[in-house]
């Protein structure tokens, strides 16, 4: 029975995955293979391999789009957690030690990211026949983190649901402290979703940690500081979808007071500027003031359009996450053009007018599944 938890985890996590999203990943076989002439499609993928192999920036951008496909993931996973009928795995599970549940979690993580994982593999095995040594080392550090990151998550989360009753020890030493609106969302943070802050703190300090590792000799380049707070912002995505599912839960009878949407919005802005404090005082220990400036506006910018999307979208993690792939990849290559500025106004204005529209209106519900 020494397989037991892994066993059970697989027939619940990995199989429901992949039957829940079987019409997605038809589609992106489909595409994958219809894309080209059947008779270039190895010629093709092995260019398509090469380019990220061999090029920081297409590498950026495809570990930007598994890094919201892990996301995506550890979605369903958690979701699936809470369905009445994985109560029994709370305390089945957490009889084996937490280094067993680790071990069975990331297995079952790496089952789930097997179609990013084979792609993977096989882009390191072309950059290696192509002696690319460097970036297949970073691909495969790269996988074996995002499954152990998981595998982490779901093992806090399990035991943390345990034991829910346990509250920040921040949280109980500042009960006594006035808590102005903006800074509701933060305590909601520290008592109930210290484990997705951890991880996306984490995240931001190994997106920080590998731009400026792979762009070594243009670090002082605007341009790849704009990259990083860019990739920092989409990290930020499942905090931002949290705080408008607080909002919806908690917080809807806000609506109703004589409170104006211009003192609403900046209330919003006030609480990302709280959770992207780390890295700010990073940004202003690492450039000059006026470039800090500009880059924390650039992440606040992109964590409020994404709040205002979520009126639009409604909470629909499937949808939510699609659209900030759209928005990273579009801003990834505006911001090629040294238009932080640019991009720092459009985004800031199309959240302000979205959130003037759709702010009263009811936010369409999505039932998980």
């Amino acid at each position: 029975m020494k397989c037991w938890p892994t066993h059970v985890l697989n027939r619940i996590f990995v199989q429901g995955f992949y039957q829940a999203h079987a019409g997605l990943f038809l589609f992106f076989f489909l595409f994958m293979i219809g894309a080209v002439d059947p008779a270039q499609i190895i010629n093709y993928h092995k260019t398509l391999m090469l380019a990220f192999i061999s090029s920081p920036i297409m590498l950026l951008i495809v570990f930007g789009a598994w890094l919201i496909y892990t996301v995506k993931c550890c979605h369903y996973v958690a979701g699936q957690m809470l369905a009445p009928q994985q109560h029994f795995l709370f305390y089945s599970l957490n009889s084996f030690s937490r280094s067993k549940q680790l071990q069975s979690w990331f297995i079952i993580q790496l089952y789930i990211l097997l179609p990013v994982i084979t792609y993977g593999l096989i882009a390191v095995c072309v950059g290696i026949a192509y002696h690319y040594y460097l970036t297949p080392v970073i691909i495969f550090t790269y996988l074996l983190l995002l499954a152990a990151a998981s595998a982490w998550l779901y093992t806090l989360l399990l035991n943390r649901l345990i034991n829910g009753s346990n509250s920040s020890w921040l949280l109980t030493w500042t009960s006594s402290f006035r808590k102005p609106y903006f800074s509701l969302y933060i305590y909601h943070v520290l008592n109930r979703l210290k484990v997705p802050y951890s991880i996306t703190k984490l995240l931001s300090w190994l997106i920080v940690t590998s731009v400026f590792y792979l762009f070594d000799d243009v670090k002082s380049d605007a341009r790849v500081a704009g990259m990083a707070v860019l990739a920092i912002g989409v990290a930020h995505a499942v905090l931002v979808f949290e705080k408008q599912r607080f909002e919806v839960t908690y917080l809807s009878f806000v609506r109703n007071f004589p409170v104006s949407l211009g003192k609403q919005y900046g209330n919003n802005f006030l609480t990302y500027l709280l959770l992207l404090l780390p890295e700010g005082v990073w940004l202003f220990s690492r450039f000059n003031p006026v470039l800090a400036v500009q880059l924390l506006l650039m992440a606040l910018s992109m964590l409020m359009l994404l709040h205002t999307l979520v009126y639009y979208i409604g909470l629909n993690m499937d949808k939510y996450l699609q659209w900030v792939m759209g928005l990273f990849i579009l801003l990834f290559w505006v911001m090629m053009f040294k238009l932080m500025p640019v991009v720092i106004g459009v985004n800031l204005i199309a959240s302000y007018l979205i959130h003037l529209r759709l702010y009263y209106k009811d936010m369409p519900m999505v039932t998980e599944k």
